[in-house]
């Protein structure tokens, strides 16, 4: 069944159902749930006619992006996918039923961190002894050259960031943050800030918590953050949300956006789908938008332990509820956004040996770089968890308010390659995001392929294929030292 559920704040539409002069009634319209979609113009018009087409069809425009043409329109006529078609309007696609939600696979309780004089030193915050992640990819050597320059802005896509978090409030860039809820931009603090999750934040934290005597220190603590809120109370991120954020990180300067996500509740975004194509032409020309403003895309391959390089079968998608799980055939018209959309940079996930997290995906070609996730079942063969090897960051929730905690998963190995990005480009100030993609790749440590079939836990076996640069890691694992010299 379609989830029907109304995206962000309700909008009044006025549908065109009086009489036509004063003696032919204009046909009936079927009235339902009020639905939000996405309508593209042709690639390089305006949006003038698509918004004509839109009022005609009995739609209200919320958004216009015309910087890509394309509009995010609100109808509860039933019709209206059909009725919007004509001059001025290349596709469209209603978005009820595509948003997806955030996965990880374990968290913690809150971890008590008491408060010390940290001095500027990392290794002085009360909680860097638990952040085997930050040791693993050189941060301490690293924040001895920069910790990062405070006019670097890196654009968290997420649930939003606590803004009283004691390890993050000095760290947020408030004239920068808004939400994207419903594909409409809310500067407003309430806005922006987490209602019921606390990944943003989490990820907020490995980027750029401070080095504050407080709790942990983040990969570019010299660094901002802004909050970039495209999931929903409900925990669903929709293709409106992401590709706004696109556009405003880009727009407001941002040369860094991490996003722990993919977008639609299909894993798997086909081109070859009358339904979710429209959703990656759309995505596709706000990424390339983002690029050509000087905005780098980082993004985390999944959590499905799928090799993203190679044919198979999805069984576990969608993952909304609002329609039945099934099978189904993911070839190379299918891709997983924004991780495998041109330009971007793809992370898998190592824990803490340097080894490819058990549900980390992977793929040869896809895969950029690796970095810290987490593996909290790699010392036990996957029996049990332990949950300090996940990685530890900020964490936020309304019952117990600001604290710490683990969690895993490439959403967590995602924010440890935009760290690294960020003191990138503070330390070499200027690359275009081509070039510091290529760089973030050349001062990675390679990591070799495990010999034959890698399953570190049962019912989780991968294949690595390639050499220095290979499937699993790809150029290798994120250093942070290397790309500060």
């Amino acid at each position: 069944m379609r989830n029907t559920k109304v995206i962000g704040a309700a909008s009044a539409v006025a549908l065109a159902i009086g009489l036509v002069g004063t003696a032919v009634a204009a046909p009936a319209v079927a009235v339902g749930p009020e639905s939000t979609y996405l309508v593209l113009a042709p690639q390089g018009a305006t949006t003038k006619a698509a918004a004509e087409r839109v009022a005609a069809a009995g739609g209200t425009v919320v958004a216009a992006y015309d910087q890509i043409g394309v509009l995010v329109a609100r109808s509860t006529n039933t019709a209206f996918d059909t009725a919007v078609v004509g001059r001025g309007v290349e596709s469209v696609a209603s978005t009820d039923g595509l948003g997806t939600t955030l996965i990880d696979d374990d968290e913690s309780v809150t971890v008590d961190s008491a408060t010390v004089e940290a001095a500027g030193d990392p290794t002085g915050e009360p909680l860097w002894s638990q952040q085997w992640d930050m040791t693993q990819i050189d941060v301490a050597q690293a924040h001895a050259v920069t910790t990062g320059d405070s006019s670097v802005v890196v654009g968290v896509l997420d649930s939003g960031i606590s803004s009283t978090h004691p390890d993050l409030a000095s760290q947020i860039a408030f004239d920068q943050s808004a939400s994207c809820l419903g594909g409409v931009v809310d500067t407003s603090v309430a806005a922006w800030n987490p209602t019921t999750s606390d990944h943003g934040t989490h990820v907020a934290g490995t980027i750029a918590a401070a080095i504050n005597g407080v709790g942990i220190a983040g990969v570019a603590p010299g660094v901002k953050v802004a909050s970039v809120k495209v999931v929903n109370d409900d925990g669903f991120i929709y293709p409106e949300a992401a590709i706004c954020g696109y556009l405003w990180a880009a727009d407001h300067g941002m040369p860094v956006t991490n996003n722990s996500y993919f977008i639609d509740p299909w894993e798997f975004n086909c081109i070859n789908d009358p339904r979710q194509r429209p959703v990656w032409q759309a995505v596709q020309r706000a990424l390339s938008y983002s690029q050509s403003k000087g905005t780098l895309t980082v993004a985390s391959a999944g959590n499905s332990n799928v090799d993203l390089q190679h044919k198979f079968t999805d069984s576990s998608s969608p993952n909304d509820g609002s329609y039945p799980v099934e099978d189904r055939t993911i070839t190379g018209a299918c891709r997983d956004l924004p991780a495998e959309a041109p330009g971007v940079v793809t992370v898998s996930a190592v824990g803490p040996t340097e080894q490819k997290s058990y549900y980390s995906s992977y793929g040869q070609g896809v895969v950029d770089v690796t970095a810290p996730g987490g593996d909290t079942r790699f010392r036990t063969g996957g029996v049990s968890s332990t949950l300090t090897d996940g990685i530890l960051s900020t964490t936020w929730s309304l019952a117990n308010g600001n604290g710490w905690g683990y969690k895993q998963g490439t959403s967590m190995a995602g924010p440890h390659a935009a760290g690294v990005a960020a003191l990138a480009i503070s330390a070499h100030p200027g690359m275009n995001p081509g070039q510091l993609a290529s760089f973030l790749e050349r001062t990675a440590t390679a990591l070799d392929c495990p010999e034959g079939v890698y399953e570190p836990r049962p019912g989780f076996p991968a294949t690595c294929t390639g050499g220095e640069r290979n499937s699993f890691y790809g150029a290798g694992n994120v250093n942070a030292f290397n790309v500060v010299q």
